[in-house]
């Protein structure tokens, strides 16, 4: 009998092809992951996730974590399809132009960042030449959306609650979930963004750990839970299901909801949020220059 999910029938079946290489870069300054993913049957690849390095003491940018991409990708001979942004980040700046000038592949992000744009947009207090219809974006995902990366499939999934915006990327057995998910033993993400929501998540949750148990889930971001000495970025929805300390089999919505509010109201914002958001719901651009030729990001006052 047909899945009352269609799109998540589709990404079942996705995990059932062939399998894709993976390369992984930790950048330890934001503790996120950025990722190669790459179609064993050919030169095609996509970058997930990449990082802008900016000193926000200086107000400076460098691209010291993208070279290693870059570099890798020059290595391997391989060919950039796609740029794949989980959601707008909140804790580092996109390389995504960076690396794009560099190698190519189309920029995308799931449809709904024109939420996104139209509330850090007011925010900001960005005039009438910043579009809030993503079109900074080279394309936007729809829900259960298919792409290819080469011979490889893939399928687009929006999971929100730790934003409005957030995409799952389904490609081959590999399961891209950006913030959504952490390690087990770390549990999952903040839901107190704008337009975030704790029970939204605990249903996003669900629909991810609905694919195969052996499918590979690969994660944005890891800060070592309490006891454990080293970083991890790769698990499985088996082991999702068995130890998510927040939701693991058996824990109900409303339980979940308690615990992340809970956590949430004890969280301070990113030290990176106010910089990040300005860039990434850009597609990465920084702002234009102004009449003497720099570029500034803005920094509302007494907001978060």
């Amino acid at each position: 009998m047909p899945h009352a999910d269609p799109a998540l029938t589709r990404a079942i079946a996705v995990t059932q092809g062939t399998k894709p290489a993976v390369a992984a870069f930790f950048d330890e300054a934001t503790f996120t992951v950025s990722y190669v993913v790459r179609d064993p049957g050919s030169s095609a690849c996509a970058i997930i996730d990449s990082v802008l390095d900016y000193d926000p003491a200086a107000g400076r940018t460098s691209h010291a974590s993208a070279d290693r991409i870059l570099d890798y990708v020059r290595r391997e001979g391989l060919e950039v399809v796609w740029q794949l942004e989980t959601h707008a980040h909140a804790d580092h700046l996109s390389a995504a132009q960076y690396l794009r000038a560099a190698l190519g592949g189309q920029v995308a992000i799931g449809a709904d960042i024109t939420r996104i744009q139209e509330t850090f947009g007011a925010l900001f207090n960005a005039d009438d030449t910043f579009a809030r219809d993503g079109s900074q974006f080279d394309h936007l995902f729809g829900d259960g959306e298919a792409f290819r990366i080469g011979g490889l499939e893939a399928i687009a999934l929006h999971t929100p609650g730790h934003t409005p915006a957030c995409m799952t990327y389904v490609i081959g057995d590999a399961v891209f979930v950006g913030d959504t998910l952490f390690m087990p033993d770390y549990g999952t993400a903040r839901c107190d963004f704008p337009g975030g929501d704790a029970a939204q998540l605990y249903q996003s949750v669900q629909r991810i750990l609905s694919l195969p148990d052996e499918a590979r889930v690969f994660l944005c971001h890891d800060y070592k839970a309490p006891g454990r000495d080293t970083y991890a970025w790769e698990t499985s929805i088996a082991a999702q299901k068995a130890g998510n300390v927040h939701v693991h089999a058996g824990v109900s919505q409303a339980a979940f909801v308690t615990l992340r509010q809970g956590r949430d109201q004890q969280l301070a914002p990113p030290r990176l949020i106010l910089p990040s958001i300005q860039v990434n719901i850009r597609a990465g651009h920084l702002p234009e220059p102004e009449g003497n030729g720099r570029r500034y990001l803005k920094i509302p006052l007494d907001t978060i």
